[in-house]
């Protein structure tokens, strides 16, 4: 039997014929990606997104995107995980663009750009075609970044993708790369073009710098558009579920705190004061509901007396309990800095809830650091360098040492212990091989109310390595917390109120 070969052209226009009844499975397949990637999304709103399509009709993108969103998210940190998935499962095309297969098919005049000779293997600058190629897209690319013009960019990321993405061997693509497309195309390098093509015939000015930071957000958003358009392709050969679920980046408070960039851990710095108004929130939820008490018996009976002795309204014995104290114990090494970090601010932005608050970092060595906490919120960023150069958190070595550091914080600061203080230990507990120091955490957890340990770690993790997690986790509570979102679930149920 003779195997038929169909083109990236014919199958687009075969995806593009797709019927409409196919249209409810592509919508249960887009919400069942958004809830992999942890977004809440209920039979309701899955009935209502069904019903803006109903309403919207499919002849408007824009207007679908917005519909969905309306009826899908719930908070702003959503948005871009939603757009990304949306780009997939409702793709502005099938198939190569339609700007790369008109610069490949020649017309009456020849080819409107030149092709490269072997799209697959890395642009030469000493081959002309190439160079051509390569050339041709950038001026092009300055032109729409000058202009500021949404719908040539769009065109341009497929087409350079179509020309510079596409890896494997043989004619058949296995692959569409958005960083291969960036790293040959070099969009960052044409910033001084676009920014002399706006300026000719002005004198420079002050807005000078300003002009400088609009072109760079337009390259960036270039570069977000290279990479949906890459995805797309992919989607395209390997299946649009796999690249949804393993190619579109997890949402802020879904970003793991091991593995989460500088730009990620700037953007989960904005969400500390957010989140610390809802777990606010929860947490004064819970001590109204606490401070209800026990039924107080004699003041029931008395109450029932003009009810024909039903007790229809008992009365409570009302509680006044303190607000509790706070104590973190931080691990500020630098495997760890990030989630140290943002639970620092996160409780420091809470200390309203509590009648005490002291933050206490270690690396090998343990110190008090309330003070650089309190301060560190104007400069979250700078928090980590301050705490190092600032505090007596390293000793002799640079390696995290749990062991001297409990040790330390036992014996110099029992202070900060009572018996209404909840302690926070916050690190993966790998403690290079050395002694993890049992008796001093057990001394710890007997004076103080509540200890609990959060590790950043997965459990999987916890029994391989130098990691002591285990031996600590069989004196106090020990709770993997690896995201923002877990983290502010383990708080708003934990802490005492």
């Amino acid at each position: 039997m003779s195997e038929t070969k169909v083109s990236e052209a014919d199958q687009g226009a075969a995806d593009a014929a797709e019927p409409v009844n196919a249209l409810p499975e592509r919508l249960t397949g887009f919400v069942q990606a958004l809830r992999g990637h942890g977004l809440r999304i209920g039979p309701g709103e899955s009935v209502d997104a069904a019903s803006v399509l109903a309403v919207l009709g499919l002849t408007d993108r824009a207007y679908i995107r917005e519909g969905l969103a309306a009826a899908l998210l719930r908070t702003d940190g959503q948005r871009a995980v939603f757009d990304a998935t949306f780009d997939l499962y409702f793709p502005l095309g099938v198939g190569t663009p339609e700007a790369a297969r008109r610069s490949a098919d020649p017309g009456p005049a020849g080819p409107a750009t030149a092709e490269p000779v072997n799209p697959v293997s890395p642009v030469s600058p000493v081959n002309p075609a190439d160079r051509a190629v390569l050339d041709d897209l950038r001026e092009r690319l300055a032109e729409a970044l000058a202009a500021d013009d949404r719908a040539a960019l769009t065109r341009l990321a497929g087409e350079a993708v179509n020309t510079l993405g596409r890896y494997g061997s043989g004619p058949t693509a296995q692959g569409w790369s958005a960083y291969q497309t960036l790293s040959r195309l070099q969009p960052e390098t044409l910033l001084a073009r676009v920014l002399a093509a706006l300026r000719a015939g002005q004198p420079p000015g002050f807005t000078d710098r300003l002009d400088a930071d609009g072109i760079r957000r337009r390259i960036q958003g270039f570069r977000g558009l290279v990479g949906t358009e890459a995805r797309r392709r992919v989607a395209e050969l390997r299946g649009t579920d796999q690249v949804a679920r393993r190619a579109v980046a997890p949402s802020t408070d879904q970003v793991d705190f091991l593995f989460a960039g500088r730009d990620q851990l700037a953007e989960l710095r904005r969400t500390v004061q957010p989140l610390a108004r809802k777990l606010a929130t929860r947490l004064a939820a819970r001590r109204r509901k606490a401070s209800g008490g026990r039924i107080d018996l004699r003041r029931t009976l008395r109450r029932s007396l003009s009810t024909g002795g039903v007790p229809l309204r008992p009365a409570y014995r009302r509680r006044r309990p303190g607000r509790p104290e706070i104590v973190l114990l931080c691990d500020v090494s630098g495997s760890v800095a990030g989630f140290a970090d943002f639970t620092m601010l996160l409780v420091q932005a809470m200390r309203d809830q509590f009648s005490k608050v002291r933050v206490f970092a270690f690396v090998n060595r343990t110190d008090e650091v309330t003070r650089l906490v309190s301060a560190g919120s104007a400069d979250p960023a700078a928090l980590s360098r301050r705490i190092l150069t600032e505090a007596k958190v390293v000793g002799f070595h640079g390696n995290s040492d749990y062991g001297a550091a409990l040790g330390e914080f036992a014996d110099h600061y029992p202070d900060a212990l009572g018996p209404r203080t909840c302690v926070l230990v916050l690190g993966d507990a790998r403690n290079n091989g050395r002694d993890p120091n049992l008796p001093a955490l057990k001394r710890i957890s007997e004076r103080a109310r509540r200890v609990y340990w959060l590790n950043p770690e997965q459990t999987e993790l916890w029994a391989t390595g130098d990691s002591a997690a285990h031996a600590y986790a069989g004196l106090v509570e020990m709770h993997s917390c690896r995201n923002a979102r877990r983290l502010g679930e383990l708080i708003a149920r934990l802490l005492p109120v």
